[in-house]
């Protein structure tokens, strides 16, 4: 109890930076009354390649067996898709998603970032460390990014250093952080973003080892790291029902953010079901926001609340490498979630299919939309749900037992 009330007292409420303000576009969603849209998107990684080719790159020396220079990713990428212009602009990376999220106007924008922002050297012996200079953060700002989930296994691949800085360059741009901090009950503590005339919005982000987290980045009382999960246990469901009690107030929406499971496979295992029912019925989860896998897998509707078992890879610097192409990971998806802010009851999920290509987000070809629309459908479908492919090649996803 007493870490409970610590974790609310040492809380402070963000909000979410603000954009420039632009003309509205053709085929904008409807935005129903009393309704709270939300972007959520799997692993952000702009370390490695991608900092290469930003305005202040970092070292590009790497401790990986595959490469020892970041530069090797640019190379790879303009062997595989054409020349990347360098330096780009911050906004150069988004690229066609800039446009989708002008469209939609979503009122919070979320991603599990993968990548320290930090200059430190004190990289940790694991084979693959991502980061991006500080400098570089301004990406961030360019999409808008009001939330960061931080609890993932790349967050600390500098270090507890790394981390510390981490925290302190997306908290001067204004962006919210949840799953990381300098003692357990910082990274437990969720992020609070107020949603103006609709309330709040509450993030709360854990990490597993089964997604390659390392056991000691458990965060301690007196030390920094991540909010690890021991297991999906029913110790474990009360103890994030206990921290969610402590913090929600009535009207809330809660986002539990999950960094689990391996990277390649469609594979949605029974206690993962039954953890994500659970945090919807003891926890009040509105959306559970899982991550980790390198390409999107089986989203569930349960008592009307939404569960994304794996979004996938949202930018990466992979072109070029070969493996698990069966899996297509340059394919990304935005999710584009409208949550009742009365209910927390799910009203609309579409999802706009890009594809990586020179560091960049661009549109897919159709044939492309179709192959993500037929492999969502068909892992969709165990679940009791459908995704179907609209006339502009957004996917959608349905409950045909809803009505």
């Amino acid at each position: 109890m007493q870490m409970l009330l610590a974790l609310s007292a040492r809380h402070v409420p963000l909000r979410i930076p603000g954009v420039a303000s632009k003309p509205a576009m053709a085929g904008e969603l409807r935005r129903p009354e009393n309704a709270v849209i939300v972007f959520l998107c799997g692993d952000v990684m702009l370390g490695r390649g991608i900092d290469q080719v930003l305005p202040n790159p970092s070292d590009p020396q790497l401790h990986e067996g595959y490469l020892t220079s970041a530069l090797g990713y640019v190379q790879l990428a303009e062997k595989a898709h054409g020349p990347i212009p360098r330096p780009v602009g911050f906004d150069y990376v988004w690229g066609a998603a800039l446009d989708e999220w002008r469209r939609v106007n979503p009122d919070l924008r979320l991603i599990n970032l993968e990548t320290a922002i930090t200059r430190s050297e004190a990289y940790e012996p694991k084979g693959i460390n991502y980061r991006m200079s500080p400098e570089n953060a301004g990406c961030l700002l360019a999409a808008g990014i009001g939330g960061c989930s931080l609890a993932n296994n790349h967050i600390l691949d500098w270090g507890d250093a790394g981390l510390i800085e981490t925290l302190q360059v997306l908290g001067r741009h204004g962006i919210a952080t949840a799953g990381a901090g300098r003692s357990l009950a910082e990274a437990r503590a969720p992020a609070i973003l107020e949603i103006s005339g609709k309330g709040r919005v509450i993030i709360f982000s854990y990490a597993m080892t089964t997604s390659g987290t390392p056991p000691d980045w458990a965060a301690t009382p007196a030390g920094p790291g991540v909010s690890l999960l021991p297991d999906l246990s029913e110790a474990t469901v009360n103890q994030v029902a206990g921290q969610v009690r402590a913090i929600k107030r009535s009207g809330d929406l809660v986002i539990t953010s999950v960094h689990w499971g391996g990277n390649w496979g469609y594979t949605i295992p029974d206690e993962r079901r039954r953890f994500a029912h659970a945090l919807i019925d003891r926890a009040g989860t509105s959306v559970l926001h899982g991550h980790s896998s390198h390409h999107p897998v089986a989203i569930e509707l349960y008592r009307n609340r939404l569960s994304l078992y794996g979004c996938g890879d949202f930018l990466n610097d992979y072109e070029g490498i070969a493996g698990y192409e069966e899996f297509r990971s340059d394919l990304s998806l935005m999710y584009f979630a409208t949550i009742d802010a009365v209910t927390g009851d799910l009203m609309n999920l579409e999802m706009t299919p890009l594809q990586i290509r020179r560091f960049r987000l661009h549109h897919p070809t159709h044939e492309d939309a179709q192959w993500l629309q037929r492999t969502l459908d068909r892992e969709c479908r165990r679940f009791g749900s459908r995704i179907r492919l609209s006339p502009e090649d957004r996917l959608v996803f349905f409950d045909p037992s809803r009505r």
